[in-house]
């Protein structure tokens, strides 16, 4: 009789750890799904900002081997993600395309090319501001101050690009700490449930003289474990969710890198050992400080 209480004991122990581990893992799903998000947004600006470009007009009197040996100077620039230079017949190419009828451009143009050679670049993403830009632009002149006509850029646009990634994330951050705030709580309150069950288990070891520590550590292990645990079932539910998207969603381009992963599945195994150990510290001292009367 006694073994067939000890194995259903067993038994409730471990439907009782698998469900907790569940719960968390699908909470901690929804932590990444939040956190990969805002991971995603910032990855998207960066990429946003760093195809921005400028233009570098040169005199007329410089010849193409002249303003190739500025490129190669401004390439080890830090400034600059992307520097090539743009020959007048390249540059004409690309006014085609951006502008649509060739056979009306030419006409207008009177078979003439009107463009003069130039340097494009792409700023990296710490200077693409207004103010990066301006820096950038005095740099340029005063480094080549006999060169250069002009270094022109759409500065309109670059603050639109700021501006507009500003608003977003500051609204996906004030969504994601609400629903990482529920998401914490859900924890802590499987975590506390998880706990309540074992309420008498605790206080009997307590009253048979046991320290409080003696008593924590079992649990904080395995506090420990179930984070740990939670997170990489959270992280896997997470890459086949986007894997899943990719295979069958082919129109949708989404990048993505091992970085992002790495960090974003160190944040969940932190966020899931953490919030774990302080849900069950807190949760054992309440159940240890309790007298028995208030157990029932």
């Amino acid at each position: 009789m006694s073994s067939e209480i000890e194995k259903y004991s067993k038994r409730g122990l471990r439907t009782s750890y698998i469900s907790t581990v569940v719960g968390i893992s699908l909470v901690l799903f929804l932590i990444g799904l939040i956190l990969g998000g805002v991971l995603g947004i910032t990855d998207f600006q960066r990429q946003a900002k760093e195809n921005l470009f400028g233009d570098i007009f040169f005199q007329e009197r410089m010849n193409e081997s002249d303003i190739k040996q500025i490129e190669i100077e401004l390439k080890k620039w830090p400034e600059f993600k992307v520097v090539k230079y743009m020959s007048p017949d390249a540059a004409i190419a690309v006014f085609y395309e951006n502008q649509g009828e060739k056979k009306e451009l030419d006409e207008i143009f009177e078979g003439e090319n009107p463009l003069p050679p130039s340097i494009t670049f792409n700023p990296r993403e710490e200077f693409a501001t207004k103010e990066g830009m301006r820096k950038i632009k005095n740099k340029l002149l005063k480094a080549f101050p006999n060169q250069l006509i002009e270094v022109s850029y759409n500065e309109a646009n670059i603050e639109s690009i700021n501006l507009g990634f500003k608003q977003f994330v500051f609204l996906v951050l004030s969504i994601a700490t609400i629903l990482i705030a529920i998401a914490i709580a859900m924890i802590n309150n499987t975590i506390r449930l998880a706990l309540y069950s074992r309420r008498f288990t605790i206080k009997t070891m307590q009253l048979v003289g046991a320290k409080a520590n003696f008593i924590r550590k079992p649990f904080m292990i395995q506090a420990i474990l179930q984070g740990f645990v939670s997170a990489i079932l959270g992280m896997a539910l997470l890459v086949t969710m986007f894997y899943s998207i990719q295979n069958y969603f082919d129109e949708l381009a989404i990048t993505y890198s091992a970085t992002l992963f790495v960090i974003l599945g160190g944040s969940l195994i932190f966020l899931g050992v953490f919030i774990t150990f302080i849900s069950t510290w807190l949760a054992l001292n309440k159940y240890l400080k309790m007298k028995i009367d208030d157990l029932y």
